[in-house]
């Protein structure tokens, strides 16, 4: 499986305009090579690179969604793909909320799961309980597209 988006190539800087220090939206994506046998996908983007002080764990979930129809291959450019919302990291929020490192360059994990099944749980439910129930799910393939950001 392979995760692309024409706003920036893996390992380059994510533009501004995707950040809370622009716009605020999400970048499109484009997914290829779903195995056959999926039966939902899984989106998160996340930041391993949050301090200790502000995150015990050390990682930031910008935007979880589940459930998502395993024959979506493209996510437009400030749009939720049709799947079920979990609340990530900022104020609780359920939807994309865009980089904002406090400072120094963080990186952020764009990363798609190709699952057996759907994931049995709600709208809103928070992203802890999406990887908990990930843990217990196969895993078909997974693909991963990683953007930088610096303020």
């Amino acid at each position: 499986m392979k995760l692309t988006s024409t706003a920036f190539q893996n390992n380059e800087y994510i533009p501004q305009t995707y950040t809370c220090d622009g716009d605020n939206i999400n970048p499109d994506l484009s997914i290829e090579n779903i195995p056959e046998e999926t039966q939902s996908l899984l989106l998160i983007m996340y930041d391993p690179d949050v301090p200790e002080r502000i995150m015990p764990s050390g990682e930031f979930y910008h935007w979880v969604v589940f459930n998502i129809d395993p024959e979506t291959l493209e996510i437009s450019e400030n749009t939720e793909p049709d799947g079920v919302c979990a609340r990530g990291d900022a104020n609780g929020n359920c939807g994309y909320y865009g980089p904002c490192p406090p400072g120094e360059e963080h990186r952020y994990f764009f990363i798609v799961y190709a699952l057996d099944a759907k994931l049995d749980l709600d709208e809103g439910v928070s992203y802890d309980e999406v990887l908990q129930e990930l843990e217990d799910t196969t895993q078909l393939a997974r693909a991963e597209l990683l953007g930088r950001y610096e303020r």
